[in-house]
């Protein structure tokens, strides 16, 4: 009602659902894991196969984070809908939420299942939501309206409601036509097999010594395990963080907050990976440590791979440069920023953290391995530069902050040498304590 004060908000919350089913689907395929069984110890008992895979798709539906929405669709019912169209269409409101719900909790393990690349899917994902979003922007076909027909419709009209359930019913057979030519364990192992060969394809980098060898292990170790694809992909989505505030006028004059989304769309892929740069080798960091691979080269290769994750983020965002000449003078400054500065910072901050992190399981809402030493990295990550800006607004000479960040970045780059020593050394002093922290499994 505040924010269109002449629309109804019953209708605009109709048109919507159209936008949220399509939002909450592809949320869910980048992060809502996979159920799991082990399909060869129970074919050799007399369960039947239907058992087993009603089992796997029906056991995410039980899930109470699945239902997290009803906690706001339920009192906007309450306020808008029941006043006004009454209680029937207040409940068929709430099932056809519920029904909803269950389409996208089974679609998105279906969609992650049918493409074994699942870049290929986010991509593929967001094609169509920019699709459905340029049909809205240029008028050619509004689905807002379409949503908000058919969903007012099915509000209001006893019994045809029920119809909704029939998305929910087509996602569950969906699946089960999946499971009916990929039930067997052969199948699954054919895919594991393609999947490890296409994750050879980093010879490349392998050349360039041990130094590629062991970043070649690390990406590899990244493709491998869900935690940190899912990491990947969030970064991924993260590019996209300049669209809210570049586009806004609002923002246009705030260096401070030019500089915060500079900072972080400029070095998204450092950011995510940065701090668990050590703590994903936390498995095998006992081997590690007992091949022949000295300090200076462990260190400079993970340097080296987040300089890399630097460098391809903001290439990725140089189409921000078409929002002018502020948010390119800004972007510029981050990146410079996050090269000289923020890496060394991250490297450093990565030997605090001895706690081990458990790749193998589940990627949502998982905290394992995480500690408050992870947060505190983030000071010199952003609260120097905006507070150097700050200061310097007050006096109404914001470009002299934003050059001193830019020093401050080249001295970095500048004085490479000498700061990846001081790691090494650090490295050097914490190596026993990483070693015993992450024999430790929580």
């Amino acid at each position: 009602m505040e924010i269109a004060p002449q629309k109804n908000p019953t209708d605009i919350v109709m048109g919507g659902i159209i936008y949220a089913v399509i939002a909450i689907l592809m949320m869910r395929y980048i992060m809502q894991p996979l159920s799991k069984i082990n399909l060869e110890s129970y074919q050799v008992l007399p369960v039947k196969r239907d058992t087993l895979v009603n089992y796997l798709l029906l056991k995410p539906l039980l899930n109470p984070l699945n239902y997290i929405a009803l906690c706001f669709v339920i009192p906007f019912a309450i306020k808008e809908i029941y006043p006004t169209l009454g209680a029937l269409s207040f409940f068929r409101f709430i099932f056809i939420v519920v029904f909803l719900i269950w389409f996208n909790t089974l679609m998105a393990p279906l969609l992650k299942r049918k493409f074994n690349n699942i870049l290929v899917g986010v991509v593929l994902l967001l094609i169509i939501g920019g699709a459905v979003f340029a049909l809205e922007y240029y008028k050619i076909l509004s689905l807002f309206e379409v949503s908000q027909s058919v969903f007012g419709f099915l509000i209001t009209t006893p019994l045809v409601w029920v119809s909704v359930i029939s998305l929910s019913l087509l996602a569950f057979f969906l699946n089960k036509l999946f499971f009916a030519r990929n039930y067997y364990t052969e199948s699954f192992e054919r895919i594991s097999k393609r999947r490890g060969a296409e994750s050879q394809k980093f010879t490349f980098i392998e050349r360039y010594g041990k130094i590629g060898e062991i970043i070649s292990l690390e990406i590899k170790l990244v493709l491998r395990h869900k935690r940190t694809k899912s990491t990947l992909y969030t970064a991924i989505f993260f590019l996209f963080y300049g669209l809210i505030f570049y586009p806004n006028p609002t923002y246009a004059d705030k260096s401070a907050w030019l500089l915060f989304v500079a900072v972080f769309v400029t070095g998204t892929g450092m950011l995510m990976f940065g701090q668990w740069i050590i703590n994903w080798d936390g498995s095998h960091f006992d081997f590690l440590m007992s091949r022949n691979i000295d300090t200076s080269t462990y260190i400079r290769a993970n340097y080296t791979l987040m300089l890399a994750l630097c460098i391809v983020s903001f290439i990725l965002t140089t189409p921000y440069f078409l929002f002018g000449k502020n948010v390119i003078i800004h972007h510029l400054v981050a990146f410079v920023y996050n090269v000289g500065v923020n890496i060394y910072v991250y490297i450093f901050a990565a030997t605090l953290n001895t706690k081990r992190l458990e790749l193998s399981r589940g990627s949502s809402m998982n905290m394992q391995g995480v500690s408050y030493k992870n947060f505190l990295v983030m000071i010199p990550l952003l609260v120097i530069p905006i507070g150097l800006i700050q200061l310097f607004a007050i006096f109404s000479a914001t470009y002299i902050a934003l050059i001193i960040i830019t020093l401050l970045g080249l001295s970095g780059i500048v004085f490479r040498e000498p700061l990846l020593r001081v790691i090494e050394k650090q490295f050097l002093r914490r190596k026993y304590a990483l070693c015993d922290g992450f024999r430790k499994k929580e």
